[in-house]
């Protein structure tokens, strides 16, 4: 048995066809949708980036006990249960912050694994002077990182030489050569369509507008400032950014076709969030409680067992589940702290795993979902509530934890999850906190307001939804100073 998983960054399920949108150019995600079950109810879990591919590797939550980071010591990692169990594992990525301190231990989990350089702003190639940088809105908070992505972009003279591009080729050129070997797992990432967004001209063309305005295709997480001139240009920038993911899928497709893997090979597509695009009057993914352009994600899984295609599920599925999901594959036990739930028998016969789910971000809001009302658990009034991160690794996005922020470092007693192991606690001074309207509680009617533009009030639902809350935090065994910030009731077993 064989398994391929693409993995996009910052895809969002909202705008692409097997999902009801049709102003896009993606045939190839209606190709994948005929040939897959696709997942109506797929949630972020941990928000954003790394912490998702933590969840990727272990199978639970990452932002109850900590935000951006490493893998811990104790983490089940999935593919190197599989590689430990003699599946080759092999990561071919243009994601630069596996190479960065916040995540520089994933990608060694594998048997082995390329890197495509040169997204955002990857320090790529020497650069000691940056000149010529044409006037722009938005871009990366760090002057350094808008600097480094126009070092990199004239390196993208041809389509071939742009980070996707060479990523998939290099995931191509493996499977030709192993497709007739057995039990392999591959993984292709791209960081598209994460911003910057910026395509090859033939990809761009397909959207051609008039548009005068600065250079704009890297928004700032925040607020929406720009004309509606300027959002809608953006737009239609990362809709060409798609388009190259879709033609890119496509080519996958075309080689599933052309050696037959579809007899005895899995193929996952997913991706880690959405985005954004002014919706809501905010960009980004960050800086806001995560709505349903964030929060949902698209999610398309081939099994060979059951051989189910061109069909839909509405189980309410996580990234904490497809870690189980493939170590049930190459039938390689699964951990007993793994959160997540092999999706075999939802896949065949789209039986449940879960009723409700949980996803946020470290010192957010705690939401929680049963599919049809999303509660947004925002912070009690005082707001006064230390958080912590517990760590083994302490390393944030881009550095290493402050002196300052190690000076406040205590042990923690060990959770249920760190194999009996103290970690490090470490007073959160710096995170994501610090950008997040995180105070507002609110309660959304799915089925009445899909577009969550007017949460309700029924004090009925919203017991329910807190005991949800208060259900999948114990489960998780969520520090009690969580349930205090939330000015939630901390559980006996918690005390």
């Amino acid at each position: 048995m064989k398994a391929i998983m693409v993995m996009f960054d910052s895809l969002n399920r909202h705008m692409l066809p097997p999902y009801g949108f049709e102003d896009i150019h993606a045939p190839n995600f209606k190709r994948l949708q005929e040939k897959t079950v696709t997942f109506d109810q797929s949630w972020v879990g941990s928000m954003p980036c790394m912490p998702a591919r933590r969840e990727l590797h272990t199978g639970r939550y990452n932002f109850l006990h900590r935000s951006w980071g490493p893998l811990e010591p104790f983490d089940d990692s999935m593919p190197e249960l599989l590689k430990n169990n003699g599946i080759y594992t092999h990561l071919i990525t243009d994601h630069q912050h596996y190479w960065e301190d916040g995540g520089y231990n994933y990608h060694t989990r594998y048997n082995s694994f390329e890197f495509s350089r040169g997204q955002e702003g990857d320090t790529w190639k020497g650069a000691a002077k940056v000149n010529h940088i044409p006037l722009f809105i938005g871009g990366h908070d760090l002057q350094r990182v808008n600097e480094h992505d126009w070092v990199n972009r004239k390196l993208m003279d041809k389509e071939e030489n742009f980070p996707q591009a060479k990523t998939f080729q290099a995931g191509l050129e493996f499977i030709d050569q192993y497709y007739d070997e057995d039990n392999w797992f591959l993984q292709i990432e791209t960081f598209d369509p994460h911003e910057p967004f910026y395509a090859p001209e033939n990809f761009r063309k397909v959207y051609k507008h008039e548009y005068n305005g600065p250079h704009f295709d890297w928004p700032k997480y925040g607020p929406v400032k720009e004309t509606a001139e300027q959002v809608e240009h953006c737009g239609l920038e990362y809709k060409a950014l798609v388009s190259m993911c879709d033609a890119y899928l496509g080519k996958v497709l075309d080689k599933m076709d052309a050696l037959d893997l579809w007899e005895d090979t899995m193929l996952i597509v997913n991706t880690d969030h959405g985005f954004l695009l002014g919706e809501h009057d905010y960009w980004g993914k960050c800086v806001q409680p995560f709505y349903n352009e964030v929060a949902r994600t698209p999610l398309f899984i081939w099994d060979p067992r059951s051989k189910r295609r061109g069909e839909r599920s509405d189980c309410l599925v996580q990234m904490i589940d497809i870690p189980p999901t493939l170590l049930d594959f190459f039938n390689v036990e699964i951990p007993k702290d793994m959160q997540g739930k092999p999706l075999r028998e939802t896949i065949q016969s789209n039986r449940p795993v879960r009723e409700t789910l949980l996803f946020g971000i470290h010192g957010g809001h705690v939401n929680c979902t049963d599919g049809r009302y999303v509660y947004m658990r925002g912070t009690s009034e005082d707001n006064s509530q230390t958080l912590y991160h517990y760590t083994l690794m302490p390393a944030h996005l881009r550095r290493f934890f402050t002196v300052e922020e190690l000076k406040t470092l205590t042990l923690s007693q060990p959770f249920s999850f760190t194999k009996e192991l103290q970690t490090m606690k470490i007073e959160s001074i710096f995170n994501e906190r610090s950008i997040l309207d995180r105070s507002k509680t609110m309660l959304f009617d799915l089925n009445q307001d899909p577009l969550q533009q007017n949460p309700i009030q029924d004090p009925q639902i919203e017991e329910k939804m807190i005991q949800y809350l208060i259900d999948l935090m114990e489960e998780s065994d969520a520090p009690i100073e969580q349930y205090e910030r939330l000015g939630l009731r901390v559980p006996l077993n918690n005390v």
